[in-house]
């Protein structure tokens, strides 16, 4: 249950869901600042949201209780700069705004750094997945374009000056083709070794207990 929490925190805190800072009059006058604080620093929010619901309480004639959100707040902050939080938001590829209070913030910084190294190993291999996919393609392609264009090498009607052409095309379509397969052969080592990274990371982090 406590993971799941921890989930729906980082939803909120990468995404900034629950952060819309526009306000009407009756919500200005009768809100609880000290829980909208306590919201706030729970997802990690900077008070740069009370600046922007306190410009929009201004246009209702409203002064928010900064005392109140702000005590409300520090405590929503201790929730946050927890370290299985800061793991959980770093391994999600989440941003810390440096708002921990000190004696929080190395251990936060500490499991938030783990946590950030896992997503960064993650995304090499999904992104050398993505090079390497969008690579076969073009090789599809090309294939499909050399077959087209040897077809219409032999057909009867085509010109000798359009066989010239062609065959400056198959040349040109022959060589991108070894360039692709020597760039995917490359990307499947980097795959295999940034495969092997993740894994043994993966591995590590079950000992950091977040």
């Amino acid at each position: 249950m406590k993971r799941y929490w921890n989930l729906i925190w980082v939803a909120l805190a990468v995404t900034g869901l629950g952060g819309c800072a526009s306000m009407s009059g009756d919500e200005c006058m009768t809100s609880d600042w000290s829980a909208i604080g306590y919201e706030d620093g729970a997802r990690g929010y900077t008070t740069d949201q009370f600046s922007q619901r306190r410009k929009a309480c201004a246009k209702h004639g409203v002064t928010p209780d900064f005392a109140a959100y702000q005590d409300g707040r520090s405590q929503g902050l201790v929730e946050y700069c927890q370290p299985g939080r800061g793991f959980d938001i770093g391994s999600n590829g989440g941003r810390y705004s440096g708002v921990c209070d000190v004696n929080l913030e190395a251990d936060f910084l500490d499991a938030y750094n783990a946590g950030y190294h896992l997503y960064t190993l993650r995304s090499n291999v999904n992104r050398t997945n993505s090079s390497i996919n969008a690579k076969e393609r073009e090789l599809d392609r090309i294939a499909d374009e050399m077959r087209q264009a040897e077809a219409s090498l032999i057909a009867k009607e085509t010109t000798t000056e359009e066989r010239v052409l062609l065959l400056v095309d198959l040349k040109d379509l022959s060589e991108r083709t070894g360039q692709l397969e020597a760039e995917i052969q490359d990307l499947y080592e980097h795959r295999a070794r940034y495969q092997v990274e993740l894994e043994n990371y993966q591995v590590a982090v079950l000992d950091f207990g977040y």
